[in-house]
């Protein structure tokens, strides 16, 4: 029987002299796996996700980085958030308003992010349920600042809104940047309060608010925690991803195309993938070193000079978690592309070549593959550092394995069965217009 926590799974040289591989297949993923949200909210967050309204310049969405057409990734290695026109890869830098650089790391994918066992955000996991904590949650941002959210899905909201570099803008360009730049987050006349104030205009949001919650009874009442509150209810109905080849797969409606099966039986066998993307949407939440290239401005404070990214060792300070990023999850990989914590990898069958064997592929990676928009900026300043690269090579602590081509192709196949063509049609969609009358982020 499929859909159980072990199964007996005919794998090996199908069409070839079969044989029974048992494989740790997870269990088959159902509705108790993911918190119920009101519809109302839900096409509320809708329309606030799409509304550039929430940027200071009011020219980026959340969809800018997050987008449908993407994979709801941005589809580039390293993205431009305020500064850039268009998206995707076709976003380039505005001459007008440029840069001061990348977004430090590859947008992540929002699939599945409802889900219950989803307790750790971002590439370092510096936003996570923490039951030790008065507010449940542990971030970089504390007490105030962490009350009144309903969920970890949409506490993490609160970080690109602030962020100069991805909603924000820089310095003196809007009122919300320069409450940023002088650490006005909270109260009257804080960031939040004067994004919550932008939302609070627009009639059909006021009015929308006050129908969904019993505690909003003028428009006033609105605060940034509900708006952040109806985008997490939207991520979590729109982008729930369980419908896949390999969903049915395990719940006994299908079976998986044969270059597919052969690639389950790698993924969950030899190739020990599933050490790491283990459990129903394939990733454990832990965090590992992978010898993933770096490159762009890395993860430094301002006063720093360093363009390095330690990962989880800048969130616990321990020398262990140097280079550690986050697994993630696999669901709808197939369309996620650019692949690793800095988008290095063009490919899947690229980035697992290289992660089979990390250390042999960090030395030999090809820089050419990479897809960043325009910048007048150093990309290559950790890679092109013996010691920078020595220290990412060092901290690599599993061996290499053996891959040939056809089973790299098989992986792939299977991967592949992982895309959810429903989730990835999405269930509202794109909406055509959004009540600020701002432009809707398309291509």
């Amino acid at each position: 029987m499929r859909g159980i926590a072990m199964g007996l799974v005919a794998v090996a040289g199908l069409g070839c002299g079969s044989a029974l591989a048992e494989l740790p297949l997870p269990a088959a993923v159902s509705d108790a796996d993911f918190a119920s949200h009101p519809p109302d909210l839900v096409r509320l967050g809708w329309h606030l996700f799409y509304d550039p309204i929430l940027s200071g310049n009011r020219e980026v969405a959340c969809a800018t980085c997050h987008h449908p057409a993407f994979g709801t990734s941005d589809g580039v290695s390293l993205g431009l958030g305020d500064g850039g026109k268009g998206l995707g890869p076709a976003r380039v830098a505005d001459a007008d308003n440029m840069p001061e650089q990348r977004i430090p790391r590859n947008s992540p994918a929002l699939w599945n992010l409802g889900a219950y066992e989803f307790t750790r955000m971002f590439h370092d996991g510096r936003i996570e349920v923490d039951p030790s904590r008065e507010t449940g949650l542990r971030t970089p941002l504390e007490g105030d600042m962490m009350a009144g959210f309903a969920s970890l899905l949409s506490a993490q909201n609160m970080f690109p809104v602030l962020s100069p570099d991805e909603m924000a803008g820089h310095y003196s360009e809007n009122e919300i940047a320069q409450a940023v730049r002088q650490g006005r987050i909270t109260g009257a006349g804080g960031a939040w309060d004067l994004i919550a104030q932008r939302v609070r205009d627009i009639p059909d949001y006021a009015a929308r608010f006050i129908a969904t919650d019993d505690t909003i009874t003028s428009p006033d009442d609105i605060a940034f925690t509900h708006i952040s509150d109806a985008i997490a209810a939207f991520v979590a109905v729109e982008f729930r991803s369980d419908t896949s080849p390999f969903d049915a797969y395990l719940r006994g409606q299908g079976d998986l195309a044969e270059g597919a099966a052969r690639g389950m039986g790698l993924f969950y066998g030899r190739a020990t993938c599933s050490s790491c993307h283990s459990g129903p949407f394939q990733t454990d939440h832990g965090f590992h070193a992978r010898g993933v290239p770096q490159l762009g401005p890395g993860k430094a404070a301002r006063f720093e000079s360093h363009r390095r990214d330690t990962g989880r060792m800048r969130v616990t300070g321990r020398d262990e978690d140097a280079f550690a990023f986050r697994t993630p999850s696999l669901r709808n990989v197939a369309h996620t592309a650019p692949y690793g914590h800095a988008g290095s990898h063009a490919t899947l069958e690229g980035f697992i070549r290289d992660h089979a064997d990390p250390v042999a592929g960090l030395m030999r990676y090809d820089r050419a593959q990479v897809i960043l928009p325009d910048l007048a900026v150093d990309d290559w300043q950790i890679m092109d550092d013996p010691a920078e690269l020595a220290a990412i090579a060092d901290a690599v602590q599993t061996p290499p394995i053996a891959l040939s081509e056809r089973d790299i192709e098989d992986i792939v196949a299977f991967l592949d069965s992982l895309s959810d063509a429903q989730a990835l049609a999405g269930r509202l969609g794109v909406p055509p217009d959004v009540p600020s009358g701002l432009v809707v982020p398309n291509p």
